[in-house]
Formats: C-alpha cells, sequence, structure tokens
C-alpha cells in the first residue's frame, strides 16, 4: 500500500474502491442516524427538529408530492447536526449525488426561500428567493417552504413516524446516481 498518491498503484485503487463500497451503501443508515440525532433539539422552536422534519414529510406525503419531495422535506434540515447556520448547503452537499439537480437545489437555498417568512424581525432581506425565479426548481422550492417547511412547528400535528419513511430512505440513498 501507498503512503503517497503519486506513488499508487491500479491494484491500489482497485483495493480502495473495494473498501469505500460498504460505507458508501450504508447511506441510508447514516441519514437515519443524522435523523434520530434531531431528536431532543429544539433550538427555540415549538417543536424539536425530529418532529420538524417529520412533520414537514408527512405534509409533503399527504399532499402528493413525488418520493424524492417527501424524502427531502425529511432531510432538509439533518445538516444542522453539523451546523445551524450554513445546514441547507452542508445537507445539499450531503445527499448531491443521490437526489436530482432540482432537489440539490431546493435544498441548498431553502433558507434564501424561507426568510420571506422571518428575515425582517432580523432586518435581513426577505426576497432572497427572487435571484432563483428563472430556475427549473423554483416552484417546487417554493412549494416545499410555503407549504410544508415553514408550516411545520405544531408539536400536535399527528406526524408519519421514521420507520414509515424508512423504505424511501433506502430507495433514494441505496447507491449514489454519481460520484462527485
Amino acid at each position: 500500500m501507498f503512503t503517497r498518491m503519486d506513488e499508487s498503484t491500479r491494484e491500489d485503487w482497485e483495493h480502495i474502491r473495494n473498501e469505500h463500497m460498504p460505507h458508501v451503501l450504508d447511506m441510508p443508515n447514516r441519514i437515519i442516524s443524522m435523523l434520530k440525532q434531531l431528536d431532543g433539539v429544539s433550538l427555540g422552536f415549538n417543536t424539536d427538529q425530529l418532529h420538524h422534519a417529520l412533520q414537514t414529510a408527512t405534509m409533503a406525503r399527504r399532499a402528493g408530492a413525488d418520493e424524492e419531495m417527501i424524502v427531502i422535506s425529511l432531510i432538509h434540515d439533518m445538516g444542522k447536526v453539523i451546523n445551524v447556520p450554513n445546514h441547507g448547503q452542508i445537507c445539499a452537499e450531503i445527499i448531491k449525488p443521490y437526489v436530482s439537480e432540482d432537489a440539490y437545489h431546493i435544498i441548498r437555498t431553502h433558507q434564501d426561500f424561507q426568510g420571506e417568512h422571518y428575515y425582517h424581525y432580523m432586518n435581513k432581506p426577505r426576497d432572497l428567493r427572487n435571484q432563483y425565479k428563472h430556475e427549473s426548481w423554483y416552484t417546487k422550492a417554493e412549494e416545499f417552504t410555503d407549504q410544508w417547511d415553514q408550516a411545520a412547528f405544531d408539536d400536535q400535528y399527528e406526524v408519519d413516524s421514521l420507520e414509515s419513511f424508512i423504505p424511501l430512505i433506502n430507495k433514494i440513498f441505496a447507491a449514489p446516481k454519481q460520484l462527485v
């Protein structure tokens, strides 16, 4: 085995690829683990972040959203496990190899869309979503934000269980569509 990449061989990289595959294919379990870490994390909201995630996804499911939209509704804030201020970008980069480009951008920019509902309380511009007006995914991002995400802070809302979403998590995150 090499100690410098510029001294590696094809055989080294075949070995490394084979060692990576179990980790790559275990992505659904890491997603579920990150979601579970949101349990009990309220960050000042009326619900903890797991309930918020489940409520957002449940609302998307009940509205008839497609499978990918339901899953990204569920996982959109899981980046908060790592860092709150740029959680959307963190989550988007984690899921990028597994989802469509539209889904990636919806998650990456969801704070810009959310700002319309509360940024004025922080003396920030509320119209950040307008910069994406001509993007193919704009309407989906608007629906995600306005119909489900911003409306999902009711601790009395009857949510679907995390377990009910596991088949979708397994399907979406079974294997990367692309390697980044």
